[in-house]
């Protein structure tokens, strides 16, 4: 037999196998070695630190973080250098390495330095077009929550931190009841001590504002009389309301023969009469209409403002003509007129022609009516017939019903002299004088008054006044200027005006011009959405709203939805000194509204109102005065049973929601459409009758 010799062992097929495997195992481990050096892969970075705390921003040039690199155990890194653009990551070598980087290649660039000059705010350009490119302001401190107190840094006297820190959650104590002597009580024009301080009362001025100095701010609920009863609905209460809720009867016994008011049983009956149209006021109305009859109510006439209105009946039977009416009255002998205006459901404030003009702005109304108003338009070179020429719009009516127009006794005949010589000068044309009734208009234009002989009294108003400023100014003797471009002439006629852009949104100080025709549009569209959801979601069609306050308006169109919706009632639109006047738009659209400041107490009597609606009104007024004072002026003017719905930021929800809950309103935080991340809520309240 052949010996096998060792060459023959290597031929053997097994050890052939055995050799090249692992010749390939060593190369794929040559080769793995080599790929794990590569740094063409993103690497696993492992946090570590030399001490037992935590990564904190003001000690972390203080720590000794490193970051291992896996599986180069050795390599480490500065965990101040792994962010920059590229998202790249560069190693730092071992302590004593000749390879470690110069400062300047890893550290990142400074960030750029502020832009200089800013000159301008918002998203609007210098033409007042929407752009993406703006600046930021400043910051303001005071917009900043106070978070330890939740209360944005407004504390109300009787509110205190829970000591809950962070958690916003605030604490105020429960109101209690006012004395029974103030259940009819109006802040601003009850002011005794003001009133008795007065160095003259000869023209009226104790019938204005006197609020009470800051830090005397009512601080109680006031309370409704005893038996009183949820208001009689919309149209009945235009012909009767419940005794209890406003239990005066001084207008029954002086006025009850001139067909005014009657007291039958539990109610008042209203008859529809006046002292100058003892047969109703309808066929009164339709007296003015065939005597002018450009007047047209409904149509061309939408405003009216009734002057020393009485219980409010002719602007009572004005609206079943689609008209609103302003009724107005001072607070006088008769002192709960207005309050029995506003019991009926009809438009009403307290207010006095004395020495200050009126809340509204100019060529407002669209016929001025005084049915013995007992105000004596001649005295002072004719200074408060100026101030309703102010109001009054170019081209509108003013209808005069008194006894110097019909009888015909010596100083009756002097005092009708006076006026026509009065309105004369003022350019007015007498258009018709029947019966009780004389009826003059306003021209539409400046042309007569330049065209007047020189030295005419009264002279025009200097062209830097502002006819539409009308928060606390003094009356002035002058005529106010028309707009040379007929703003305020030209409005469209009733119900297009309603969503017509007037001329006059063109005049509003806001920070926009070519865009405000669609911010106007886009409000009316805003709000038509919102009331659509809450008849939906919330049942306002089950609301028995008349009544309406509408505290921050903007253009009205939240007044101008709730018309939309066919809701029966009509809305004041207030609009807050803090913000552009946008009154003129109001009017023009043929809505009524009035100026007002929210850091002082409303001209109107307890209980008037069955809706308040506020947006966006406390994150404003809230740097100004308590919002608690805000919220106790609203318990005052709102009906038991009433509501009051809030827009506005998450940063004053907590506050508002404590406050409510003090006043005893039953109070529900609602989300708005744009969801729980959304930076506003909605506050719905309910007022209920607290009994003493």
């Amino acid at each position: 037999m052949k010996a096998i010799g060792a060459a023959d062992h290597l031929k053997s097929p097994s050890i052939i196998k055995t050799l090249a495997f692992i010749s390939l195992s060593f190369l794929f481990f040559l080769l793995g070695k080599n790929f794990s050096h590569s740094s063409s892969y993103q690497r696993l970075l492992f946090f570590s630190s030399n001490s037992a705390s935590s990564f904190s921003t003001s000690s972390t040039a203080a720590q000794s973080y490193t970051v291992a690199l896996s599986p180069n155990l050795n390599v480490t890194f500065d965990p101040t250098l792994i962010r920059n653009h590229t998202g790249a990551v560069t190693p730092q070598a071992d302590q004593g390495s000749s390879d470690t980087p110069d400062a300047a290649d890893t550290l990142p660039l400074p960030p750029p330095p502020p832009p200089e000059g800013i000159t301008r705010f918002g998203i609007l350009d210098e033409n007042g077009t929407m752009t993406d490119s703006f600046e930021v302001g400043q910051f303001d401190p005071e917009m900043v929550d106070d978070w330890r107190s939740g209360s944005g840094g407004n504390e109300s006297d009787s509110s205190e931190s829970d000591g809950a820190g962070a958690s916003g959650i605030v604490k105020i104590k429960k109101y209690k009841i006012c004395d029974e002597s103030m259940r009819e009580y109006i802040p601003c024009l009850d002011n005794v001590e003001a009133i008795k301080r007065l160095k003259s009362t000869e023209k009226g001025e104790r019938f204005e504002r006197h609020c009470l100095e800051a830090g005397k701010s009512l601080d109680c609920l006031v309370p409704a009389p005893k038996g009183y009863r949820p208001p009689i609905p919309w149209p009945r209460s235009r012909d009767e309301v419940w005794f209890s809720n406003v239990p005066h009867t001084r207008l029954v016994e002086d006025k009850g023969g001139q067909n005014w008011i009657t007291q039958v049983k539990d109610k008042f009956k209203f008859p529809g009469g006046g002292t100058q149209f003892i047969h109703g006021a309808d066929k009164y109305l339709d007296q003015i209409s065939e005597m002018v009859p450009d007047i047209t109510f409904g149509n061309h006439t939408r405003v009216v403002l009734d002057i020393g209105c009485g219980v409010a009946s002719f602007g009572a039977y004005l609206l079943s003509r689609d008209v609103l009416t302003m009724s107005v009255a001072p607070k006088d002998v008769h002192e709960n007129q207005i309050q029995f205006a506003l019991e009926r459901g009809v438009p009403a404030m307290v207010a006095a022609f004395a020495t200050r003009r009126l809340l509204y702005p100019s060529q407002a109304f669209d016929l001025i009516h005084c049915s013995r108003c007992r105000i004596n338009w001649t005295r002072d070179d004719g200074i408060l017939l100026l101030e309703l020429n102010r109001m009054l719009r170019a081209g509108g009516y003013f209808a005069w019903a008194a006894q110097p127009v019909y009888k015909h006794e010596p100083l009756l005949e002097e005092q009708w002299e006076e006026m026509l010589n009065l309105t004369t000068r003022l350019c007015w044309e007498l258009v018709k004088k029947e019966g009780y009734v004389a009826m003059w208009r306003k021209p539409l234009n400046n042309s007569c008054y330049l065209s007047r002989d020189p030295g005419t009294t009264p002279p025009l108003c200097e062209p830097d006044d502002d006819p539409d400023n009308v928060w606390y100014v003094d009356l002035k003797a002058c005529i106010s200027r028309l707009p040379d471009n007929g703003y305020g002439a030209n409005v469209s006629n009733w119900p297009a005006r309603l969503h017509d852009p007037p001329d006059r949104l063109q005049s509003i100080q806001i920070d926009a011009y070519v865009s405000r025709n669609e911010l106007y549009k886009a409000e009316s569209n805003y709000w038509n959405e919102i009331i659509e959801s809450y008849v939906r979601a919330l049942h306002w069609k089950n609301m028995k709203l008349r009544n309406v306050l509408d505290m921050r308006a903007g253009y009205g169109g939240f007044a101008a939805a709730l018309i939309d919706q066919k809701f029966n009632c009509w809305v004041l639109n207030v609009v807050p000194v803090s913000g552009p006047n946008t009154l003129p738009v109001i009017y023009d659209r043929g809505l009524l509204g009035v100026m007002h400041d929210w850091c002082e107490p409303f001209d109107t009597y307890p209980r008037t109102y069955d809706l308040l609606h506020a947006n966006g009104l406390f994150s404003v007024e809230r740097k100004r005065c308590k919002m608690s004072s805000i919220m106790l002026e609203m318990d005052r003017i709102l009906r038991p049973g009433g509501y009051v719905y809030i827009r506005d930021s998450v940063t004053v929800m907590d506050e508002l929601q404590a406050i409510a809950k003090a006043m005893g309103w039953h109070v529900l935080l609602r989300e708005t459409s744009e969801g729980p991340h959304a930076s506003y809520r909605i506050l719905t309240c309910e007022k209920h009758l607290l009994r003493s």
